[in-house]
């Protein structure tokens, strides 16, 4: 190993031997995304234990023009916290910060550090009686600090929102290793430029998020899970209308899910059975909560709003989850489509959006000219269509040999086909991932020349020395100082 420079010296007696290492077989894990696709190389692995320990460690970055990557439970999915394959940046983990600083039930808002994992916060508000609306699959690894920076969803993002919704008060260090402190609560805060806004979904590339005020609502009392069966997306999108008109509040997951996932699911998955025989096209999950006691029981909610639903024509066939086991179970499928379909064969991933209205159709539409020019593919679509979040998955073709070989070369020419789709429909080329490295040649190709100038603008005046997790989010010009 090289010898170690001041700069890093220094950064180490920060955060002590607990929180710095230099030693390969301890880096290597924190160095590749979880999917495998990028691997990079750093100076030292760094794991400050406060803000007070950040603030210093980028004072020193700031001083010597140093890269830091910060790194969260490592679970995104466009690379966002991994390094270059330079070795010239220092991965700064916040998982040592991982302090549940405050619950107030009464004011319904949790005040936490970065490094909390989702399930962690789940489970100590769960003991006070509230709970945080918004859940994934990687809950067990994902921290809070990376699900602000990635503008994180999830499947409860038609009642509650998205982190930019959730998030009350941020703070965070900044380039020069100042911090910001805006975690109170204020609901009318007119002091110009909000600067939490900025660092929601900023992955990291104008400040390092240290800890997070965050609304809570009141613990479930009970919900209901229900299967149904529709012939179509557009069908699907009648069913979303009728019940939101009718229990916008109490609706809180709405997914749609082709047969053709619920298969490979029932294929791959052990311990997982249809919900209804036979099954129908297109599928829809759905769950209505009740948190206060006043409100209507969720599962008589469920009967009549299905049994209405039956009648208008709108579903073909439904089933009600008969307990939590088997509510669980329903959920069970939708959670593992993306498992499912590993073990199916290669497919390119797509996280996208567009207007809710127009989901059905560009299912419908953008699926089939992707399948028709690009002959032997299947595209599985499925997702949040209360938000219009569609998971666009194209399918290789049966008997593809060299599935890594597939992937790398169609990425190159149906990815972009499928962007160009997404933008066509006035939506996004990300709908909760993020941009990270995966997207960020793409999205200086389809935006505008307005949002470019603003993206850069803010990253070079806020960092101008591009010490801020480069290389991810912002295309940033070539003359840009390297770090």
């Amino acid at each position: 190993m090289s010898e170690t420079p001041d700069w890093l010296n220094n950064m180490a007696e920060i955060v002590g031997p607990k929180g710095f290492t230099r030693a390969a077989e301890d880096m290597q894990p924190w160095l590749t995304d979880w999917r495998g696709r990028y691997t990079g190389k750093a100076h030292a692995l760094v794991s400050p234990a406060s803000t007070a320990e950040v603030s210093a460690i980028v004072k020193i970055a700031h001083a010597h023009s140093v890269a830091l990557v910060p790194q969260g439970g490592n679970s995104g999915m466009v690379g966002g916290a991994t390094p270059d394959s330079k070795g010239q940046s220092v991965l700064l983990s916040l998982r040592r910060m991982n302090r549940i600083r405050e619950i107030s039930a009464g004011s319904q808002l949790t005040v936490c550090d970065a490094g909390v994992i989702l399930q962690n916060l789940h489970a100590a508000l769960d003991e006070h009686g509230q709970r945080f609306p918004l859940t994934l699959g990687g809950k067990g690894s994902a921290t809070i600090g990376g699900l602000v920076s990635t503008n994180a969803g999830g499947t409860q993002v038609l009642r509650h929102g998205t982190m930019r919704a959730l998030v009350a008060g941020l703070e965070a260090v900044l380039p020069d290793g100042s911090i910001y402190d805006g975690l109170a609560p204020l609901k009318k805060d007119n002091r110009g430029y909000d600067l939490k806004q900025l660092l929601v979904g900023g992955e990291g590339t104008l400040g390092i998020v240290t800890a997070a005020t965050l609304k809570t609502v009141p613990a479930l009392i009970d919900r209901c899970v229900a299967w149904a069966g529709v012939s179509s997306p557009q069908a699907a999108y009648k069913l979303f209308q009728f019940l939101n008109a009718r229990e916008s509040q109490s609706l809180e997951g709405f997914e749609i899910i082709p047969k053709s996932c619920l298969d490979a699911v029932l294929t791959h998955i052990p311990d997982t059975r249809a919900p209804l025989e036979p099954a129908a096209p297109w599928n829809v999950l759905i769950e209505i909560i009740r948190d206060q006691s006043d409100s209507i029981d969720p599962r008589e909610l469920t009967e009549s709003l299905l049994a209405k639903a039956m009648d208008k024509g709108l579903i073909s066939d439904a089933a009600i989850a008969a307990n939590e086991s088997q509510a669980e179970a329903f959920w069970k499928i939708r959670d593992s489509i993306s498992e499912a379909e590993r073990a199916d064969g290669p497919a390119l991933q797509h996280d996208i959006s567009v207007p809710v209205a127009q989901m059905a159709d560009f299912i419908t539409e953008a699926g089939a000219k992707i399948e028709a020019r690009f002959p032997g593919t299947e595209v599985a679509a499925f997702g949040h269509m209360g938000d219009g979040n569609v998971h666009f998955h194209v399918k290789a073709p049966p008997g593809t040999s060299g599935p890594q070989d597939w992937m790398s070369q169609s990425a190159q020419v149906i990815s972009p086909m499928v962007h160009d789709l997404v933008i066509a429909s006035n939506g996004s080329i990300s709908a909760e991932h993020g941009i990270g490295q995966t997207k960020r040649d793409e999205l200086g190709r389809l935006s505008s020349d307005a949002r470019m100038l603003t993206l850069r603008a803010i990253k070079t005046a806020i960092d101008p020395k591009n010490i801020m997790n480069p290389g991810k989010l912002v295309p940033l010009a070539s003359n840009t100082p390297a770090s």
